[in-house]
């Protein structure tokens, strides 16, 4: 069963950013929040934990896995950035946007598009998740929690925290607990591969991020 840390989501505290720090270090899987959706993640570097959450996600493995970043210089490690997309990127990070962008050689394979060689990277404008990759150090995978509604329940609401948590608790070994309550909205995708970038899935923010490209 899964340990729920409960975290200030504007002022997260040190210890407990150092307990979850870790636990992510010694290949925990963890639910928390993000900017967007709760998400399951895990140390990027900790193959066993990748492995797990492809697991839970019942992902094969080409399909790629997103992960957080804190910062585009921090970006500029995991991926190849062109000068055009380095563009669109600095007018819309931080925030709900997840790039595909070619992947560098410090992206695992576990994590890539094996064939496209690419991944999905995201800088979010939420303090708890800027509070544990800085802590970190490396990035921190980002795959959404939601699940479809059964058919006792309304597909237009979101679970209720402690909902996620009671479905979840057995499939991680910590929940971040912000107080704050999940939402259905997914990050908008842009595809930064070709030429010109292209919106491959409309989420929060896709309105703006359609302005600059």
């Amino acid at each position: 069963m899964a340990k729920i840390l409960t975290v200030h989501p504007d002022n997260p505290q040190i210890r407990r950013i150092e307990e979850i720090k870790a636990a992510l270090q010694r290949g925990a899987l963890m639910l928390y929040p993000t900017d967007t959706v709760y998400a399951i993640g895990c140390d990027l570097t900790v193959k066993s934990a990748v492995e797990r959450v492809r697991q839970i996600k019942s992902l094969a493995n080409d399909k790629p896995l997103t992960f957080l970043c804190p910062s585009l210089s921090n970006v500029a490690s995991y991926a190849f950035v062109s000068d055009a997309a380095y563009r669109i990127m600095k007018r819309l990070i931080p925030g709900p946007y997840t790039f595909l962008l070619p992947a560098t050689k410090l992206v695992p394979k576990l994590v890539q598009n094996p064939k496209r060689k690419t991944t999905g990277i995201r800088v979010p404008k939420h303090n708890v998740c800027l509070a544990l990759l800085e802590a970190l150090s490396n990035p921190i995978i980002s795959t959404s929690a939601h699940f479809p509604a059964t058919e006792t329940e309304d597909i237009n609401l979101p679970m209720t925290r402690m909902e996620l948590f009671d479905h979840l608790e057995n499939f991680v070994d910590v929940i971040v607990d912000t107080g704050k309550e999940p939402t259905i909205d997914v990050s908008t995708i842009i595809d930064l591969t070709g030429d010109p970038p292209n919106i491959i899935r409309q989420g929060l923010g896709w309105q703006e991020a359609e302005v600059w490209l």
